[in-house]
């Protein structure tokens, strides 16, 4: 199949995708298409929201409708690095054998992570990065397509341990999932609360993913459109010279070149979603807030004054 014919695919496929979500999931729109995007880029989401918004069972059903293995983690304050990556135990030979740990799956959804120490953290955020676990010396490879979706509560501060800047930005996008509108919630308690019983249906697999992935990665990019993206991350940078005033007003941090290399790839994954075949302006516009959100870091002044990440990105357009 040629590649023109593998995005055209594409589209029709995740418009199928999308349906058969949608018998489940009712709304969250907006996070969903930022869920699909970072799946088919390779990335990783960070989904930040008040509990009971059905983070879990929208994973569970997109996992379903791509056809791979699901896992969820609770994330205690007790839990330990080999309690998700797996331990060595001895078996009736007297020998060690490698018992696997959850975190070997297809697509893992990490709740509450930061109420886990840095220790536990930091190991699934190596498994994130390599796609791999060291364990006892040992180096096991994970399954691939490999996708964590991390979930935080923004509301309980006591017993957490937020996410370090720099782990932060190993998350390809961070999402905040708000409540439901008045009908959508009426239609979510008329779905949950009767005798209905939906089943949705597996579209894809595991190496048609991977297939896609690479599909993604071999489109081309014209340099207008790279120069834009990088001069998007570095104005966020209050230290740059072609910052915005807003920036060099409410910001601390901007963000580290690892957002102009996402900002690409997600604009890339937005063009072939919407059947281009190479991504503009519009494109890395559209995935931009989702992307650098994360990255940036406020200042009190802008706390104090309610100034919102999301205002600061868009006046860099």
């Amino acid at each position: 199949m040629s590649d023109v014919a593998a995005i055209n695919s594409l589209v029709e496929k995740h418009k199928l995708l999308k349906q058969e979500i949608a018998k489940i999931i009712v709304g969250q729109e907006a996070v969903i298409d930022q869920i699909l995007l970072s799946v088919f880029s390779g990335g990783h989401a960070l989904l930040v929201g008040v509990p009971g918004l059905a983070k879990t069972l929208m994973v569970n059903t997109i996992a379903q409708t791509l056809g791979l293995n699901f896992k969820r983690i609770q994330f205690t304050p007790d839990l330990m690095p080999s309690d998700i990556l797996g331990s060595e135990i001895l078996d009736n030979n007297r020998e060690f054998k490698f018992i696997k740990g959850p975190v070997f799956a297809n697509i893992i959804l990490a709740d509450e992570i930061n109420r886990t120490p840095p220790k536990t953290q930091a190991a699934l955020l190596e498994a994130m990065q390599e796609r791999s676990v060291t364990v006892a010396g040992n180096h096991y490879k994970l399954d691939l397509p490999y996708f964590v979706l991390a979930t935080q509560n923004p509301i309980e501060q006591e017993g957490t341990y937020p996410l370090p800047e720099a782990q932060l930005d190993r998350f390809m996008f961070a999402i905040e999932l708000t409540y439901p509108t008045f009908q959508e919630e009426v239609n979510v308690v008329k779905n949950t609360t009767g005798s209905l019983n939906v089943k949705v249906n597996k579209l894809f697999d595991a190496p048609e993913i991977i297939k896609y992935q690479e599909l993604i990665r071999r489109i081309p990019v014209a340099d207008n459109v790279i120069e834009y993206a990088v001069n998007l991350v570095r104005k966020t940078r209050p230290n740059e010279s072609d910052a915005t005033d807003l920036v060099k007003q409410y910001i601390d941090w901007g963000a580290g070149p690892r957002a102009s290399q996402n900002l690409i790839l997600a604009a890339k994954t937005h063009a072939a979603l919407q059947g281009k075949f190479s991504p503009d302006i519009e494109n890395v516009q559209a995935v931009a807030i989702g992307i650098l959100q994360h990255r940036i870091v406020k200042n009190y002044k802008a706390e104090a004054e309610r100034i919102t990440k999301e205002s600061i990105i868009n006046s860099l357009f």
